[in-house]
């Protein structure tokens, strides 16, 4: 017996396919997004391209995990919608196939991706991350290359300000400088003017040789000199035929070390993780044991006498000396307030020194040691997503029956979009402590289990979940609208209408409608109690509406458009809206207990009274003019 059979393998064939081409469109969209959040750092610093190439490589590498339950979720979705528009998932299921012997083999294959992914995330992303920030952080550091524009002034050499009128790009000669320095000082601010220039690299990289020609030098006069000299001569000119000078300007692309940012959590394993928490746990103990006992010896030595380390026996000892309020009353009025001063003093500071030590030890500390923790339950929440989204994508599809890039991709992006700002609200909430770090990471997968669950149990019973018609006349009924007649002639007539019977039929409509209208006062407001607690079927209401309805069906079958588009003219007669809210008494019972609910509901009834008077004196109208119709006929 085979294990795999035939339509396993169209099955997975047709999916893979997809699979494939979803996965690499989403890792560049994923990979566009990534790289223009870090455009500043690459733009302009004249990065060589196997720098670059590194930079995309390892950027795609960290941007898998991620781009791998889109992929899944999009080529479930379009896979089982192809198979439900050709009509292959129908005749699947009429083979006697269930619905979850389709969904094997890619259930099957999305439990090995969850599994790549999660063997992904904890060997190979570790790395990708470590070698990436490296690259990143190198990238920041490293000098602009000199392209200085002309007509503007140019900023990126640290401590110049550098204006170029023109420059010839082939001898690479700058005429009309004008250069601005100032690293900082007033005193050192200088001016310089020349009437050409060259601004070269040193073939080390590490330095700009600046010559100018023909120019003149601004510069403020030293603050060391005579306040009389700075009086009478406020700067110093100078002249110049020719000069250089030697710009510190490092131009060479220094990778540093990736050891550097081995504590990063993203560039840890699990086992790594697990033992980074450990330490930090015991780091964080033990640096809020060295806080407590550092402040428990500043502010508590003075208190403590000899033999006493007790804080009970210190507040013993204190209450058995003299009350406080007569010792500070003894005290003289400047005294008092140089008490006052110094208690708050020593209570400032040891308040900000407190919240110092606070800020700067254990916040960063419980930082990283969150970040940890939701690093190493990021590795799990990230594989199983794979198979969540095939539990929504795979029935969404079979109940949509869509294919292609339409549908399948509006729907893949709202639920990875709902997915996204769930995991991020989560995750942020988690990195502030506001919530614990394993719940912050799980919430978005404990959303999505019960969607995917739903829709597999739907799609499974064949329910039409996505029926815009079914949903658009629940919504109608709940909001009291009705729907129009929309009828129109019939192509193939089998048999004309009986037009004396209906004649009379519409005679005894239009009699019943008025002696219903004059013995029920539709107009006057109804009795609260006969509607929530002594309900009453009204059948004649309900008759009418029967008869009406089989009535319309007859003189459906007339040739006369006449009639037709009179009968469109009639609404539809519904029998129980005026009479209560609720088909249970039990619901009656309780909503008219429930004072404002009630209120509601009384209003909303009466409401339908009123439309049901409309009602049937529009039946009355029409049913005359129809009678006429049918009389001319007739004749």
């Amino acid at each position: 017996m085979r294990i795999i059979k035939k339509l396993d393998i169209f099955i997975l064939k047709g999916y893979l396919q997809l699979f494939a081409g979803t996965f690499f469109i989403c890792l560049f969209i994923f990979l566009m997004q990534f790289v223009w959040k870090y455009v500043d750092d690459l733009v302009g610093k004249g990065l060589t391209w196997d720098i670059l190439a590194k930079f995309f490589w390892y950027c795609s590498l960290t941007l898998i995990p991620l781009s791998v339950p889109l992929s899944v979720l999009l080529a479930s979705l379009i896979t089982f919608g192809n198979f439900g528009e050709r009509f292959e998932l129908l005749a699947m299921k009429a083979s006697g196939i269930p619905l979850i012997r389709i969904l094997m083999p890619v259930l099957i294959l999305a439990l090995l991706i969850c599994s790549g992914s999660f063997y992904f995330q904890n060997k190979i992303s570790p790395e990708a991350n470590k070698q990436l920030y490296t690259l990143l952080w190198s990238m920041r550091q490293k000098s602009p290359e000199l392209d200085i524009p002309e007509g503007i002034f140019y900023s990126d050499i640290p401590g110049y300000n550098l204006f170029v009128e023109r420059k010839d790009a082939k001898t690479g000669m700058l005429y009309g400088v004008m250069i601005y320095t100032n690293n900082g000082n007033y005193e050192d601010t200088q001016i310089v003017i020349a009437d050409s220039g060259r601004l070269q690299s040193t073939a080390d990289k590490t330095h700009l040789k600046l010559t100018l020609y023909d120019g003149e030098r601004f510069k403020n006069v030293n603050n060391q000199s005579g306040a009389m000299l700075r009086a009478s001569i406020p700067y110093m000119r100078e002249s110049f035929i020719e000069e250089s000078d030697y710009i510190a300007f490092d131009n060479q692309f220094n990778l540093f070390d990736a050891a550097l940012f081995a504590g990063n959590a993203q560039a840890k394993n699990l086992s790594e993780i697990y033992r980074g928490i450990d330490s930090l746990r015991s780091r964080t103990d033990s640096v809020g044991h060295n806080i407590y006992n550092n402040a428990r010896n500043s502010y508590l030595a003075r208190a403590l006498r000899p033999g006493r380390k007790d804080s009970a026996q210190i507040v013993q000892d204190a209450a058995n000396m003299a009350p406080f309020d007569s010792l500070f009353s003894q005290l003289r009025d400047d005294q008092k307030s140089s008490a006052w001063k110094n208690a708050l003093n020593r209570t400032e500071t040891m308040k900000s020194e407190c919240e110092f030590r606070a800020n700067c030890y254990t916040s960063e500390m419980n930082l990283q040691l969150r970040r940890h923790m939701m690093e190493a339950q990021k590795k799990y929440t990230l594989s199983l997503s794979c198979l969540l989204f095939f539990f929504i994508g795979a029935p969404l599809g079979a109940i949509i029956r869509k294919g292609g890039l339409g549908i399948p991709v509006v729907v893949s992006v709202i639920f990875f979009i709902f997915y996204y700002i769930i995991n991020v609200a989560g995750e942020n909430n988690a990195k502030i402590g506001a919530w614990d770090a394993t719940f912050g990471e799980w919430l978005s997968s404990m959303v999505l289990l019960p969607i995917g669950g739903f829709l597999t149990y739907k799609a499974n019973s064949d329910s039409v979940v996505f029926n815009i018609e079914g949903y658009r006349k629940f919504f109608m009924k709940l909001l009291g609208l009705r729907i129009s007649r929309k009828l129109s002639r019939k192509e193939v007539i089998i048999y004309d209408p009986d037009y004396s019977k209906c004649y009379q039929e519409m005679g005894r409509l239009i009699e019943d409608c008025k002696a219903y209208s004059s013995s029920h006062n539709l107009l006057m407001m109804p009795s609260y109690w006969h509607i929530f607690f002594q309900y009453q079927e009204d059948t004649t209401v309900k008759g009418i509406s029967e008869r009406l309805e089989t009535l319309i069906d007859e003189l459906h079958n007339s040739k006369s458009n006449t009639i037709i588009a009179l009968m469109n003219m009639i609404p539809y007669i519904i029998p129980d809206a005026h009479t209560r809210p609720f088909t249970n008494p039990q619901y009656n019972r309780w909503a008219g207990i429930i004072l404002p609910v009630g209120i509601f509901f009384w209003l909303r009834i009466w409401r339908y009274r009123l439309r049901l008077s409309r009602d049937l004196d529009k039946l009355q109208e029409v049913g005359l003019v129809i009678m006429k119709k049918i009389r001319n006929l007739e004749s």
